[in-house]
Protein backbone atom coordinates (compact mmCIF):
# COMPACT_ATOMS: atom_id res chain seq x y z
CA UNK A 1 0.00 0.00 0.00
CA UNK A 2 1.68 3.58 -0.81
CA UNK A 3 1.64 6.09 1.55
CA UNK A 4 0.31 10.06 0.43
CA UNK A 5 2.18 12.83 1.96
CA UNK A 6 -0.08 13.52 4.81
CA UNK A 7 0.09 9.80 5.99
CA UNK A 8 3.81 9.96 5.53
CA UNK A 9 4.06 12.50 7.92
CA UNK A 10 1.88 11.49 10.67
CA UNK A 11 3.83 8.49 10.63
CA UNK A 12 6.93 10.98 10.89
CA UNK A 13 5.53 12.39 14.05
CA UNK A 14 4.52 8.93 15.74
CA UNK A 15 8.30 7.67 14.94
CA UNK A 16 9.50 11.14 16.39
CA UNK A 17 7.32 10.22 19.81
CA UNK A 18 8.95 7.22 19.98
CA UNK A 19 6.52 4.43 17.97
CA UNK A 20 9.06 2.06 16.28
CA UNK A 21 6.16 0.37 14.32
CA UNK A 22 5.60 3.99 12.57
CA UNK A 23 9.29 3.82 11.97
CA UNK A 24 9.10 0.49 10.34
CA UNK A 25 6.33 1.57 8.13
CA UNK A 26 8.56 4.24 6.38
CA UNK A 27 11.58 1.85 6.55
CA UNK A 28 8.93 -0.40 4.54
CA UNK A 29 7.81 2.61 1.72
CA UNK A 30 11.19 4.12 1.64
CA UNK A 31 13.91 1.43 1.45
CA UNK A 32 13.70 0.07 -1.96
CA UNK A 33 13.62 3.36 -3.76
CA UNK A 34 16.80 4.07 -1.20
CA UNK A 35 18.59 1.24 -1.97
CA UNK A 36 17.95 1.87 -5.49
CA UNK A 37 19.53 4.91 -5.90
CA UNK A 38 22.33 3.44 -3.17
CA UNK A 39 22.81 0.57 -5.68
CA UNK A 40 23.20 2.90 -8.57
CA UNK A 41 26.12 5.00 -7.10
CA UNK A 42 28.46 2.14 -5.50
CA UNK A 43 30.56 -0.66 -7.11
CA UNK A 44 29.24 -3.55 -4.68
CA UNK A 45 26.02 -4.66 -4.07
CA UNK A 46 27.45 -5.41 -0.10
CA UNK A 47 28.52 -2.00 0.15
CA UNK A 48 24.84 -0.59 -1.41
CA UNK A 49 23.46 -3.19 1.50
CA UNK A 50 25.46 -1.98 4.42
CA UNK A 51 25.34 1.86 3.37
CA UNK A 52 21.36 1.88 2.92
CA UNK A 53 21.10 0.07 6.57
CA UNK A 54 23.32 2.92 7.43
CA UNK A 55 21.14 5.88 5.84
CA UNK A 56 18.20 4.54 8.13
CA UNK A 57 19.87 4.16 11.11
CA UNK A 58 21.38 7.82 10.69
CA UNK A 59 17.81 8.95 9.77
CA UNK A 60 16.42 7.19 13.57
CA UNK A 61 19.12 8.87 14.94
CA UNK A 62 18.66 12.57 13.51
CA UNK A 63 14.48 11.71 13.47
CA UNK A 64 14.29 13.51 16.64
CA UNK A 65 15.70 17.25 15.19
CA UNK A 66 13.73 16.40 11.81
CA UNK A 67 11.38 19.34 11.17
CA UNK A 68 9.70 19.59 7.58
CA UNK A 69 10.50 23.44 6.79
CA UNK A 70 8.79 22.94 3.47
CA UNK A 71 11.26 19.90 2.54
CA UNK A 72 9.24 16.39 2.45
CA UNK A 73 10.22 13.32 5.13
CA UNK A 74 11.49 11.88 1.46
CA UNK A 75 13.51 14.44 0.35
CA UNK A 76 15.13 14.85 3.54
CA UNK A 77 16.21 11.19 3.87
CA UNK A 78 17.24 11.02 0.01
CA UNK A 79 19.37 13.98 1.08
CA UNK A 80 20.92 11.97 3.91
CA UNK A 81 21.50 8.76 1.23
CA UNK A 82 23.21 11.29 -0.98
CA UNK A 83 25.44 12.64 1.73
CA UNK A 84 26.26 8.74 2.89
CA UNK A 85 26.81 7.76 -0.63
CA UNK A 86 29.19 10.62 -1.36
CA UNK A 87 31.35 10.63 2.17
CA UNK A 88 31.40 6.43 1.28
CA UNK A 89 33.06 7.38 -2.33
CA UNK A 90 35.33 10.13 -0.77
CA UNK A 91 36.52 8.05 2.28
CA UNK A 92 37.00 4.85 -0.26
CA UNK A 93 37.69 6.13 -3.65
CA UNK A 94 35.32 4.17 -5.45
CA UNK A 95 34.08 5.82 -8.46
CA UNK A 96 29.85 5.20 -9.16
CA UNK A 97 29.31 2.45 -11.24
CA UNK A 98 26.01 0.60 -11.91
CA UNK A 99 25.74 -2.12 -9.55
CA UNK A 100 22.24 -2.92 -10.65
CA UNK A 101 20.88 -6.00 -12.36
CA UNK A 102 17.40 -6.82 -13.54
CA UNK A 103 15.71 -9.76 -11.76
CA UNK A 104 14.68 -12.61 -13.91
CA UNK A 105 11.92 -14.33 -13.66
CA UNK A 106 11.50 -17.91 -14.71
CA UNK A 107 14.39 -19.73 -16.06
CA UNK A 108 18.26 -18.97 -15.74
CA UNK A 109 19.18 -16.85 -18.52
CA UNK A 110 22.28 -19.17 -20.22
CA UNK A 111 25.81 -17.81 -21.01
CA UNK A 112 25.44 -16.10 -23.97
CA UNK A 113 22.10 -13.68 -22.49
CA UNK A 114 24.30 -13.33 -19.31
CA UNK A 115 27.47 -12.28 -21.52
CA UNK A 116 25.05 -9.94 -23.05
CA UNK A 117 23.68 -8.29 -20.62
CA UNK A 118 26.71 -7.72 -18.58
CA UNK A 119 27.85 -6.13 -21.74
CA UNK A 120 24.73 -3.51 -21.59
CA UNK A 121 25.15 -3.14 -17.94
CA UNK A 122 28.82 -2.39 -18.64
CA UNK A 123 28.06 -0.27 -21.39
CA UNK A 124 25.83 1.60 -19.23
CA UNK A 125 27.71 2.21 -16.37
CA UNK A 126 30.47 3.57 -18.35
CA UNK A 127 28.06 5.70 -19.76
CA UNK A 128 26.98 7.49 -16.67
CA UNK A 129 30.56 7.71 -15.58
CA UNK A 130 31.02 10.42 -18.43
CA UNK A 131 28.41 12.56 -16.89
CA UNK A 132 28.88 15.40 -14.50
CA UNK A 133 28.40 14.70 -10.73
CA UNK A 134 25.07 16.73 -11.07
CA UNK A 135 23.85 15.05 -14.07
CA UNK A 136 24.36 11.91 -12.82
CA UNK A 137 22.86 12.42 -9.37
CA UNK A 138 19.77 13.85 -11.65
CA UNK A 139 19.47 10.86 -13.07
CA UNK A 140 19.60 8.16 -10.44
CA UNK A 141 17.48 10.21 -8.15
CA UNK A 142 14.98 10.15 -10.87
CA UNK A 143 15.12 6.96 -12.50
CA UNK A 144 16.88 4.62 -10.15
CA UNK A 145 15.08 6.29 -7.08
CA UNK A 146 12.18 7.11 -8.72
CA UNK A 147 11.80 10.81 -7.41
CA UNK A 148 9.85 13.39 -8.90
CA UNK A 149 11.70 16.51 -10.02
CA UNK A 150 10.55 18.36 -7.34
CA UNK A 151 11.49 15.65 -5.00
CA UNK A 152 15.01 15.41 -6.85
CA UNK A 153 15.30 19.21 -6.46
CA UNK A 154 15.33 19.18 -2.98
CA UNK A 155 17.38 16.93 -2.50
CA UNK A 156 19.96 18.44 -4.56
CA UNK A 157 19.70 21.60 -3.30
CA UNK A 158 18.31 22.98 -6.83
CA UNK A 159 15.38 24.26 -8.78
CA UNK A 160 13.39 22.13 -10.08
CA UNK A 161 13.58 23.46 -13.64
CA UNK A 162 17.87 23.24 -13.35
CA UNK A 163 16.92 19.15 -12.34
CA UNK A 164 14.74 18.80 -15.45
CA UNK A 165 17.89 20.57 -17.62
CA UNK A 166 20.15 18.27 -16.14
CA UNK A 167 18.03 15.26 -16.99
CA UNK A 168 17.48 16.32 -20.22
CA UNK A 169 21.42 16.88 -20.76
CA UNK A 170 22.10 13.94 -19.00
CA UNK A 171 19.55 11.49 -21.20
CA UNK A 172 21.08 13.55 -24.53
CA UNK A 173 24.77 12.50 -23.46
CA UNK A 174 23.64 9.00 -22.67
CA UNK A 175 21.90 8.97 -25.48
CA UNK A 176 25.20 9.73 -27.13
CA UNK A 177 27.38 7.59 -25.57
CA UNK A 178 25.29 4.63 -26.15
CA UNK A 179 24.66 4.95 -29.60
CA UNK A 180 20.82 5.48 -29.68
CA UNK A 181 19.38 7.19 -32.81
CA UNK A 182 17.02 10.50 -30.87
CA UNK A 183 13.40 9.20 -31.16
CA UNK A 184 11.14 11.02 -33.78
CA UNK A 185 9.25 13.82 -32.89
CA UNK A 186 6.49 15.21 -34.69
CA UNK A 187 6.65 18.47 -36.18
CA UNK A 188 10.66 18.61 -35.32
CA UNK A 189 12.79 18.30 -38.37
CA UNK A 190 15.43 15.42 -38.22
CA UNK A 191 19.28 16.15 -38.89
CA UNK A 192 19.10 15.91 -42.32
CA UNK A 193 15.33 17.15 -42.95
CA UNK A 194 14.54 20.63 -44.07
CA UNK A 195 11.52 21.56 -42.38
CA UNK A 196 8.65 22.60 -44.88
CA UNK A 197 7.21 26.22 -45.34
CA UNK A 198 4.58 24.91 -47.88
Amino acid sequence: MSLDDAAIERLVQEAQAGDAWAFGRLFDHFHLPVHRYVASRVRRPSDAEDLTQLVFVKALEALPRYESRGIPFGGWLFRLARNTVIDFVRTSHEHADLAQSAEQAGAEPGPDEQAMTRQDIDAVGAALKTLTDDQRDAITLRFFAGLSAREAAEVMGKQEGTVRGLQFRAIAALRRQLGIEEPDVPGKAGPLERPRTS
